[in-house]
C-alpha cells in the first residue's frame, strides 16, 4: 500500500451561502512506473489542485460528516468550474455532499501545461512522453490517492462529458473506490478507432447546422458573407493571428448546447461594421471569436483530444482524415457548415498558442502504443450503481456509440432524453442531477435487497 501523498490545505473562504477550501496534493507523475525506473532517484511529481464546496446550511461539524462527491470536468484540458455560488446541480449536490471540484493534472492550479512550461521537459519526444501521463488512467490514479488523503471511503463521482470517460476508467481500474457514479453526456466508446467517433459526430453536426439555420435563416446569409469576406480580405484577431475561414467555422462550438446555441446568433449579429473604406469585421466580433478559437488557455485540449480514443492504435489525425468524407465541411464549401469540437493539424499552424507545440502534436497523433483506458471484462462484471444521461442529439458524444457502451457496463441505467444537448447540466442541472442520483440510489437499494434475500 502506498504512503499517503502530501496534502496541503491553504485558503478557506465563506461567501454566498457556501464555504470553500483549497486542497493541494503532490502525486507521482507516473503512477505505473516500476521502482527501478529512476535508478534510485526520487520520482517526478506533479501537483493536483481541488476546491471543496460545502453549503453554509451545514455547520462545520455537520459538513465534516458529509460524504464526498468528486466532480470530473469535461475536457481534456478543462479545469474544474469556479463556482461563484451554489446553483443548478451543485446546489442539489451540496444538500447531501461535500463537493470536490478537481483541476485535472495539467489544468488550472494543478501543475500547468502550456507553450511556456512544456518545452522545459526537453525535446519534442520528451514532451510527448511526458504528456502520456495526462490521460484518464493517470487522472483516476490521482483521484484514488486524493481519496485516501482525505480519509474517505468509496465516494460518489459525477462525470460530465470527458469526465464521464474518466468515470468509466475509474470503474474499470479502481471500482473499489467508487460508491456510485453519475455520468452526463459522457459515455465513451470502449473500443474501435477514433474514425468511428468522427463519422458519427460529423453527421450530427451537419444535422445541427440544418436545425440552427432553420431557426435563424438570416444567419445563413451572415455566415456566407463572413466566409466570402475572409476569402478576399485579411482580418486579424486581437492576438495578431489571422482569422481564416476554417478558424471561423470553429464558432460551431455554440451548436453543442441548449443554453449556448442562441448565443451564436448574438455573436453573428456583431459581425460587420461599416468603415469609410467598406465593411470590415468589428472589433467586438473579433474579440469574441478569439475566445472561441484560441487554445491559449487550454492547450491540452488540442494536444490530447484524439488520444482519449486511443487504445493500442494511432489516431493519425482522425478528424482531419474523416473530414475528406464530408466535403460539406470544407472551408471552400458553399453553403458553409460550422464545425464541432474536432481538432485538426492546422490548429498548430494558425493558433499562436499552439505553434510551439506542433511537433509534439504530430508525435502524439502518430503514437500507436497507448495503454488501454477501459477494462471490458471488469465493466461487464461491474457492481457499482451507475446512471447516465444520454442526449439523443448530442453532437460531441454520439448517442448510438453511447448506447453501445451502456450495454457493455453491467447494471448501467440510461436516461435518454432529447430535451437537452451536451451542456444539459448548465441548462437544468438540478433536475438532471436529482434524477440520476435517484436512479443509482434505487439501483443500490435493489441490489442490497437481493443480497439480503
Amino acid at each position: 500500500m502506498r504512503k499517503p501523498v502530501p496534502h496541503l490545505v491553504k485558503a478557506r473562504h465563506e461567501f454566498r451561502g457556501m464555504r470553500t477550501a483549497e486542497h493541494y496534493f503532490t502525486v507521482p507523475l507516473d503512477h505505473f512506473a516500476h521502482a527501478s525506473t529512476n535508478n534510485g532517484a526520487a520520482p517526478d511529481t506533479v501537483t493536483v489542485f481541488a476546491r471543496e464546496y460545502v453549503s453554509s446550511d451545514h455547520t462545520e461539524a455537520e459538513a465534516e460528516k458529509l460524504p464526498w462527491l468528486l466532480f470530473l470536468q469535461g475536457g481534456p484540458g478543462g479545469r474544474g468550474n469556479r463556482l461563484a455560488s451554489l446553483g443548478g446541480w451543485s446546489k442539489a449536490a451540496a444538500r447531501s455532499f461535500r463537493i470536490l471540484m478537481l483541476d485535472q493534472r495539467g489544468t488550472g492550479l494543478s501543475t500547468a501545461i502550456d507553450r511556456n512550461t512544456l518545452p522545459s521537459r526537453g525535446t519534442a519526444e520528451a514532451q510527448a512522453a511526458y504528456l502520456e501521463h495526462f490521460r484518464a488512467d493517470s487522472i483516476v490514479a490521482d483521484a484514488e490517492l486524493i481519496r485516501a488523503a482525505l480519509g474517505s471511503g468509496p465516494w460518489s463521482i459525477y462525470g460530465q462529458s470527458y469526465g464521464g470517460f474518466c468515470a468509466l476508467t475509474y470503474l474499470s481500474f479502481a471500482p473499489e473506490g467508487v460508491k456510485e457514479a453519475l455520468i452526463t453526456g459522457g459515455l465513451a466508446p470502449l473500443a474501435g478507432h477514433a474514425d468511428d467517433v468522427y463519422r458519427a459526430t460529423f453527421t450530427r453536426v451537419a444535422a445541427r447546422n440544418t436545425e440552427y439555420f432553420a431557426w435563424y435563416p438570416e444567419d445563413r446569409r451572415t455566415v456566407e458573407r463572413i466566409a466570402a469576406h475572409l476569402r478576399q480580405t485579411e482580418e486579424f484577431l486581437p492576438d495578431g493571428g489571422r482569422l481564416t475561414v476554417e478558424r471561423f467555422q470553429m464558432v460551431g462550438a455554440f451548436l453543442g448546447g441548449n443554453t449556448r446555441v442562441d448565443g451564436l446568433h448574438y455573436l453573428l449579429e456583431d459581425a460587420f461594421i461599416e468603415t469609410p473604406s467598406g465593411s470590415r469585421l468589428s472589433d467586438a466580433f473579433l474579440e469574441q471569436v478569439q475566445g472561441i478559437v484560441s487554445r491559449q488557455a487550454n492547450p491540452l485540449y488540442a494536444l490530447m483530444h484524439e488520444s482519449i480514443y486511443g487504445q493500442g492504435q494511432a489516431s493519425d489525425w482522425a478528424a482531419w482524415r474523416v473530414l475528406a468524407e464530408y466535403p460539406a465541411f470544407r472551408p471552400d464549401a458553399v453553403p458553409l457548415l460550422l464545425t464541432g469540437e474536432m481538432v485538426y493539424p492546422w490548429y498548430f499552424e494558425q493558433d499562436a498558442a499552439l505553434k510551439p507545440l506542433q511537433q509534439v502534436a504530430h508525435l502524439l497523433a502518430a503514437k500507436s502504443d497507448w495503454k488501454p483506458l477501459y477494462d471490458g471484462v471488469q465493466l461487464a462484471a461491474n457492481s457499482v450503481p451507475v446512471a447516465a444521461a444520454v442526449y439523443s442529439d448530442d453532437i460531441y458524444v454520439d448517442r448510438d456509440l453511447s448506447m453501445e457502451t451502456a450495454a457493455s457496463v453491467r447494471g448501467l441505467q440510461v436516461w435518454e432524453t432529447a430535451d437537452f444537448h451536451h451542456d444539459g447540466i448548465a441548462d437544468d442541472g438540478e433536475a438532471i442531477f436529482g434524477r440520476l442520483l435517484g436512479m443509482v440510489r434505487s439501483a443500490g437499494s435493489s441490489a442490497a435487497n437481493r443480497a439480503a434475500n
